[in-house]
């Protein structure tokens, strides 16, 4: 990790979730989620937040010893809670040149991925930077829930889509991830301080409208996006299944 940058993770969390109310409380083992969270961050970070609007996520985090901002109710995506949290951050006199949108509902992210992650600000050109992962061959590509990007020849993406891209015109779809690498986003993004304000502040475009994915509004407004390809599959909690799942996992 480049230690001459101040990298400082926020991880936005919410009670309010119309498929799993209250999930960053939910118990995987005896430790609420966000506990695992924020401890998984914290083997790769010095300085980790959670940033929250709700008073049940903030006292769950102080009675472990974790640091909480608390934010508006009324942010419409993580981005948008992780700005407020950075401006908060900054005021308070803690340097920051580079912030870590970790997800929260991510409890078994690993620390070499924010590292990775960390590491494309080496590169003083790179302003947003997100994880992706190569598609195995023969792996499920269909899923609209699991967003696919395209890359150029040096790492930046060129479009993200819910639908499977490129299409391959000579082939059938089961056999696509034989003939072209393709890859999957992993939502972990990292932006330089100013940079995480700019984006906050833009239009929502059509182009977020039609996917109904973020990242592609920066990508209509001129913004790039370096990627980091990670190996290891994140297992996300969306449903009270995915926790059972999770539960089997931490035993």
């Amino acid at each position: 990790m480049n230690q001459r940058l101040n990298i400082t993770g926020i991880v936005p969390a919410r009670y309010a979730s119309s498929r799993f109310p209250g999930k960053p409380l939910a118990l995987i083992g005896n430790k609420p989620m966000i506990r695992l969270v924020y401890e998984q961050a914290c083997k790769a970070l010095d300085n980790v937040f959670v940033a929250t609007d709700d008073e049940r996520i903030s006292g769950a985090v102080k009675s472990f010893g974790g640091k909480v901002i608390m934010t508006s109710a009324q942010h419409r995506s993580g981005t948008d809670r992780c700005a407020e949290a950075a401006e908060k951050i900054i005021l308070s006199g803690i340097e920051t040149d580079v912030i870590i949108n970790i997800q929260g509902d991510e409890p078994f992210i690993r620390p070499e991925q924010i590292e990775i992650l960390s590491g494309c600000f080496t590169d003083k050109n790179v302003n947003i930077a997100t994880l992706i992962r190569k598609v195995n061959q023969g792996e499920d590509i269909l899923n609209p829930n699991q967003p696919k990007v395209i890359i150029d020849k040096n790492g930046y993406a060129l479009y993200f889509s819910r639908t499977a891209i490129p299409y391959i015109r000579d082939a059938e779809i089961k056999e696509w991830t034989f003939k072209h690498d393709y890859y999957k986003h992993i939502g972990l993004y990292a932006y330089r301080a100013e940079t995480l304000s700019e984006i906050t502040k833009l239009p929502h475009g059509d182009l977020e409208t039609a996917e109904c994915l973020e990242q592609n509004r920066w990508l209509e407004n001129g913004y790039r996006i370096k990627t980091a390809v990670t190996m290891w599959k994140n297992i996300g909690i969306d449903t009270p299944e995915d926790l059972e799942k999770a539960n089997l996992i931490k035993q």
